[in-house]
């Protein structure tokens, strides 16, 4: 098998004296680190430094903007406009864009966070709020979505590349979605059955929903989450299986041209 993948982990949530994730241990396993901006996780320190951790390990960074929810981690639904939506985005976009440009660091992708994510996976309005916000801040950022989600169509129709996001530590639903957190079969604990699953996926286009029933997605960049116990050791097994397999691991713009 040969073929390119990203990928990318969540980062930058520490918050204050409160550490949050393995990022120091995880980005040596990862190419793409989606950096949080304020809302649901980090602060002004963390983002300058996760940046120059980026920097000196020579990962792309993107921006990881949320609700405006740091008590629910913005994992939590919340009733927004869409243009509320589309100026909350720029709002985070804009200031770590310029932690990134005081370290002449390019910023590569915009991926949302949480309960943002899933709901504009499935809303549309949201979504295209979402593409808009990237489009006019910088039509060359790659915007991050749910594998067939109404956020890649949307991302595409507002003229964006856009990179299909696919879990290694998630479960999934027949639909495409995930299985919420909490219920069973959300979290795959196993390394080896992640990777076994991502392979799979690779090879022959499909995994299999917690139904049973097979998933086609389409898939450059794979997310695993560094804030889950072993998360170094669970990404360091998952990038090394994959590169036996003959997949080579570059960022999120080499596999999207």
């Amino acid at each position: 098998m040969s073929k390119r993948m990203d990928l990318n982990c969540d980062m930058g949530e520490s918050f204050g004296v409160y550490k949050y994730g393995a990022d120091e241990e995880i980005i040596a396993e990862i190419t793409s680190a989606n950096i949080a901006c304020g809302w649901h996780a980090g602060d002004p320190n963390v983002m300058n430094h996760t940046i120059e951790l980026c920097k000196r390990n020579s990962v792309s960074a993107g921006a990881h903007p949320g609700f405006p929810d740091l008590v629910g981690f913005g994992r939590r639904n919340m009733n927004i406009a869409p243009k509320d939506v589309r100026n909350d985005v720029i709002y985070q976009l804009g200031a770590l864009q310029g932690f990134a440009k005081s370290h002449g660091v390019p910023l590569q992708h915009v991926k949302a966070h949480g309960n943002l994510y899933n709901m504009a996976a499935k809303d549309q309005a949201m979504a295209a709020a979402i593409a808009e916000a990237v489009a006019t801040v910088d039509s060359s950022l790659i915007l991050v979505g749910l594998s067939g989600s109404l956020l890649c169509l949307e991302g595409k129709a507002a003229g964006l590349k856009v990179a299909q996001e696919v879990f290694a530590d998630r479960g999934y639903r027949r639909d495409g979605s995930l299985v919420p957190r909490g219920e069973p079969g959300a979290m795959i604990h196993s390394p080896e059955e992640a990777a076994k699953r991502m392979i799979q996926l690779m090879e022959k286009g499909f995994l299999f929903a917690n139904d049973g029933s097979a998933l086609e997605l389409e898939a450059h960049t794979i997310c695993m989450h560094g804030d889950t116990p072993g998360a170094a050791s669970y990404a360091k097994a998952i990038r090394m299986q994959l590169e036996q397999m003959g997949v080579e691991i570059v960022t999120m713009s080499e596999v999207i041209r």
